[in-house]
């Protein structure tokens, strides 16, 4: 990525700026940063497909019985009353008639199992007596029925998965039904995630008097594994502006990216601002939004390349709903995938609430069972940013948009559960 890409990606504006004009900025400007890797399918699952995958097969590959029961010409039946015809083959699953199934004649046939050729109606067996060496079949039935035609799911040349998705259970299955047994993933977006601060000590560690654990690199870290990339945890620098610059300039050599939380404000002890500045460049942004401030973006110059630097808030619940709705979809597009901005969905609101209009909000939610079975989001009570327990308690964030000023219970409002982007 060229540097000047970068410089106008992450420079910044006096005006406060919309998540939709910032996340604009992102995606017309940065491109995937990760190169391609075959994987075993095996291997596949949350990976980002690196290309479109085309069906070389029909699915099913041929004509199959959806059912347990007999195969039959649809002209040998009778319209009005019960048919009987001889039985005179069985097809099991694997193992094809080996001849052409003559008229007047029923074949038995098992789930899944080839259908012969020329029987173009399937009896489910349930529905069927036997009668010696016939079957008894009874009138109703439709031209077709159960009979599972060669490329009905899938025909040769179909795309069926897109290039830039997250591979999920199913899509495995799906290119496991191609007969793949590798598949073109983008490789994993390699991630240092590093802390700063004098009072900031490691979960384990001894906690003297005036220090805190260190809660914000684990979040990150673990939301960092949640997309699929590839995650280095450089630890906890001092406030020492010459060991943090020495640890991002070393960070940035193997790395595509460099995250971290606090630290970027314009505080005497805040050295990471004065670290990336003297490597490369940083711009605090403005957004328009509840919790999140600040927000640095910038870029370590490591020789020929740029390595994008993200600083969120230091507060654990504005780490957390910044990476979710800002820091997410950046990193999906430097990991090559195709959907960054996550599904919300329309909730009743069991709250009344005021806001403060011409900014985002998130506030913290859970839903909740009503008597009559319909569901509705409820606000959780305290909304500081420091409290952490608050996402704990909670199933997923309400978003208000900047023009809303207030919401009414019952009013629908957008949920995003936490599944959607931390699943």
């Amino acid at each position: 990525m060229r540097m000047r890409e970068l410089d106008e990606c992450f420079q910044a504006s006096d005006k406060p700026l919309t998540v939709t004009d910032a996340l604009a900025a992102f995606s017309n400007r940065l491109s995937c940063l990760a190169e391609v890797e075959k994987v075993p399918l095996r291997d596949s699952l949350r990976r980002i497909l690196a290309q479109d995958l085309l069906a070389a097969r029909n699915i099913p590959p041929h004509d199959n019985s959806a059912v347990d029961g007999y195969a039959v010409y649809y002209e040998d039946l009778n319209l009005d009353k019960v048919t009987s015809l001889p039985v005179t083959g069985r097809i099991a699953a694997g193992h094809p008639l080996d001849r052409e199934a003559a008229k007047g004649e029923a074949v038995q046939i098992f789930t899944g199992a080839p259908a012969p050729e020329g029987p173009d109606t399937i009896f489910m067996v349930e529905d069927c007596q036997e009668d010696g060496d016939n079957i008894l079949l009874p009138p109703g039935i439709k031209r077709g029925a159960n009979l599972r035609h060669a490329g009905e799911d899938v025909k040769t040349g179909d795309r069926v998965l897109s290039a830039g998705i997250r591979l999920r259970p199913q899509d495995v299955g799906m290119a496991a039904s191609l007969g793949c047994a590798e598949i073109d993933v983008f490789k994993r977006l390699k991630v240092a995630v590093f802390s700063t601060g004098d009072e900031v000590r490691d979960a384990g560690d001894d906690l003297p008097a005036g220090t805190i654990y260190d809660t914000n690199r684990y979040s990150i870290m673990t939301m960092l594994k949640q997309l699929g990339c590839g995650i280095t945890d450089v630890g906890i620098f001092p406030d020492d502006l010459a060991e943090i610059r020495n640890g991002l300039e070393a960070a940035s050599l193997d790395h595509d990216l460099l995250v971290t939380s606090g630290g970027v404000s314009m505080g005497e002890e805040d050295h990471v601002k004065a670290a990336v500045e003297e490597l490369g460049a940083l711009h605090m942004w403005k957004l328009a939004i509840k919790p999140g401030r600040p927000i640095a973006l910038g870029q370590i110059d490591c020789g020929d390349r740029q390595v994008p630097f993200i600083g969120l808030p230091g507060n654990p619940v504005a780490v957390m709903v910044t990476f979710m709705c800002i820091a997410r979809p950046l990193i999906l597009l430097l990991s090559g995938a195709s959907q960054m901005e996550p599904v919300l969905f329309k909730v009743p609101a069991g709250f009344a609430f005021d806001k403060k209009p011409g900014r985002r909000e998130w506030l913290r939610a859970h839903l909740k069972k009503q008597a009559d079975g319909g569901m509705v989001v409820q606000k959780y009570p305290a909304d500081g940013s420091g409290i952490l327990s608050s996402m704990v308690e909670s199933d997923g964030l309400i978003e208000l948009p900047e023009d809303l000023e207030s919401i009414q219970v019952g009013q629908l409002v957008d949920f995003l559960p936490f599944n959607e982007v931390l699943g």
